[in-house]
């Protein structure tokens, strides 16, 4: 863990920042307060950032790799509600305002480089700037949506329509996705997975 003010690749990091989601619109001024505060992170492939139930939470910007969002039960079987990927983040922002348990954990999904820092530091941050806090409330709700819209999906549509949804929503995540993750977010076994790329159904999405 390395602070960005002290990163060798300090110049390169600012420049994936700076085409994040929720970053990309920061004055410089506000973007240089807001690097002063960010740890930079190498994760390899299934590293913990986040455990369900935590109570220590913190902001995370993504700038190489992938990272999932997962939900499990008492019996530990597994959901994945989203993938976040570079330009993009994750947070647990809702469950840090209502001061209540992390929902889900984020972990790795590949190697991957975060940015990332303290929930109570980001607030803050917020706090003194309106205008962002705004754009990243609008991205946290969009989260949401995003997630509720494919909980719907895994009981209105069929193996094939699942995939073919993804597919059309993420086309850049199949090749980089692990088969058995890919299976997981759309509540398919690696048995149907299988079939349907034997079929030429994802060849066959893809060319659309």
């Amino acid at each position: 863990m390395t602070l960005l003010s002290n990163h060798p690749q300090r110049d390169l990091i600012r420049l994936q920042l700076s085409r994040n989601i929720v970053l990309r619109t920061l004055k410089p001024r506000i973007f240089a307060e807001l690097e002063k505060l960010l740890e930079i992170i190498e994760c390899k492939k299934g590293d913990l950032l986040l455990g369900q139930g935590d109570h220590d939470m913190e902001q995370y910007f993504v700038l190489d790799g992938i990272l999932k969002r997962v939900v499990a039960n008492q019996e530990g079987k597994e959901m994945i509600l989203r993938f976040s990927k570079e330009d993009d983040m994750d947070t647990s922002y809702a469950a840090w305002k209502l001061r209540t348990p992390a929902p889900y954990s984020i972990r790795s999904v590949t190697k991957a480089r975060v940015a990332k820092l303290s929930m109570e530091a980001w607030g803050e941050f917020l706090e003194r700037h309106p205008a962002i806090k705004g754009d990243f409330e609008y991205e946290v709700m969009h989260l949401m949506s995003e997630v509720m819209s494919h909980t719907i999906t895994l009981h209105l549509l069929d193996a094939a329509g699942r995939l073919q949804r993804f597919l059309r929503k993420h086309p850049d995540l199949y090749e980089r996705v692990p088969m058995k993750e890919l299976a997981s977010h759309l509540n398919l076994s690696a048995e149907t997975m299988s079939r349907l790329k034997q079929r030429g159904k994802i060849q066959a999405i893809l060319a659309r």
